[in-house]
């Protein structure tokens, strides 16, 4: 009998097959590959050959409080041995109803229904497809949708169509619908991005407006002003404009509130959600609308009913592991970790505003971000972006720059010793490049 290779190899062994089989996100097919992986405990990944590398952009800004969190995964394994999985039309279970009301005590108190999905370009199909039925179901034409420059929502078409139109969705720019963007809020156009904003909401054919707040991610952690955000909801409010907040890495306490949202005095009618919603140990997606949105689809004529859905929405592993996430995440602990990382990424902050070789260090929250100095100009593909990444290796830390933007973005757990640590490669590369 032919003995069952998946339960056999070596490290080595399975990094060959991993070459030969496995397509990895944002990775050239030719290149050097990718790091195998055996455990995760804290802040830390462990390699087989022994290495101990700091995660300092949380695995993609997943890992809010660290790897192998044993609350998280106690309720994933309890929640195992009762429900694994049910069809959620028609059906409902406890992790599920628990999560919404956990979400719903932090979320703006308009906000009435909970909308589950897989991942964050699901949250935001789902709130741009909202959005569109809402005016669809009352009777109303309004079809176009404004975005922001730079904006990253997602890679499904989607959320790239919301998306800045760069190397990222090029293939795919001709089946894009047609989006509205307004200049990104770079502190010296205000006026400008106002003015453009105000033009587009008088014509009556506006359906929606849809934004990160405050941090735009991919764009190379970009900050902007939550004063100037108020300015666009409101006009959002005056010409009855549905507001999207993407708060898919910005939400459960990156910016150091809970939501960047909670920053404004306008709450959005519509939040998308993903990311660190589950600590990092599942995948799940949610949408939050406020009642006025749920309104236009309470009804029994079906054809007004909201035709979306996924074969795992509302996991119950997942809804269970974001149940124990949120219980953290609210402790006087977790409070305590973000306000340290904080103040540790501010006292970073003024040392590279001092450097010579970096620019725009900008920092919000538990996010501190700045841009290197150099001929090419500043974006994703800049080629400094592999040089960066391979000596922040070298020194067992992961930051994984945006093209010349290197950011830190660590869990909550991290401790002031590691956060030195991280602190003082960034240092030791620059002065090396």
């Amino acid at each position: 009998m032919q003995k069952n290779s998946l339960k056999t190899g070596t490290p080595e062994s399975w990094s060959k097959r991993d070459e030969q089989l496995v397509w990895h996100p944002f990775s050239p097919l030719v290149g050097e590959g990718p790091i195998m992986i055996e455990k995760g405990e804290g802040p830390y990944l462990f390699t087989p050959d022994g290495r101990k590398i700091i995660d300092a952009i949380s695995s993609w800004w997943v890992n809010i409080h660290g790897h192998g969190r044993k609350e998280i995964a106690e309720a994933i394994a309890a929640q195992a041995m009762k429900l694994e999985q049910v069809i959620f039309a028609g059906f409902t279970h406890e992790p599920a109803v628990k999560l919404a009301e956990g979400l719903q005590e932090i979320l703006p108190k308009a906000h009435s229904k909970i909308f589950f999905s897989d991942n964050g370009s699901t949250s935001v199909e789902v709130g741009l497809k909202m959005a569109l039925q809402f005016w669809h179901n009352i009777g109303q034409k309004r079809t176009r949708i404004v975005a922001m420059e730079g904006a990253y929502h997602g890679d499904t078409f989607g959320a790239m169509a919301v998306g800045d139109r760069g190397a990222f969705s090029e293939p795919f720019h001709p089946y894009l619908f047609e989006v509205d963007f307004i200049p990104y809020p770079a502190g010296h156009n205000d006026e400008e991005v106002i003015e453009a904003f105000r033009k587009l909401a008088k014509s009556g054919e506006i359906a929606a407006f849809i934004f990160e707040p405050l941090l735009q991610g991919s764009a190379g952690m970009r900050a902007y002003p939550p004063a100037l955000l108020d300015i666009l909801m409101q006009i959002c409010q005056e010409n009855d404009i549905i507001t999207i907040a993407d708060e898919v890495m910005t939400g459960f306490g990156r910016t150091g509130k809970i939501f960047a949202t909670d920053y404004l005095d306008h709450a959005p009618d519509i939040i998308c959600m993903s990311k660190g919603i589950t600590g990092g140990f599942l995948p799940l997606g949610v949408t939050s609308c406020s009642g006025h949105i749920e309104d236009a689809f309470r009804t029994s004529d079906k054809s007004k009913t909201f035709y979306h859905g996924h074969s795992y929405t509302a996991n119950p592993l997942a809804c269970a592991a974001a149940v124990a996430s949120l219980d953290i995440l609210l402790s006087e602990q977790c409070t305590r970790d973000r306000l340290r990382i904080y103040h540790q990424h501010e006292l970073f902050a003024e040392r590279m505003r001092d450097h010579s070789k970096v620019s725009r260090v900008r920092h919000l929250g538990t996010v501190v971000a700045f841009e290197v100095n150099t001929p090419e100009q500043t974006g994703y593909m800049n080629k400094v972006r592999d040089t960066l990444y391979k000596e922040f290796m070298d020194r067992d830390v992961l930051l994984r720059p945006l093209g010349n933007v290197v950011y830190i973005l660590p869990p909550y757990v991290i401790s002031n010793e590691d956060l030195d640590k991280v602190y003082n490669a960034v240092e030791e590369v620059l002065e090396k490049i």
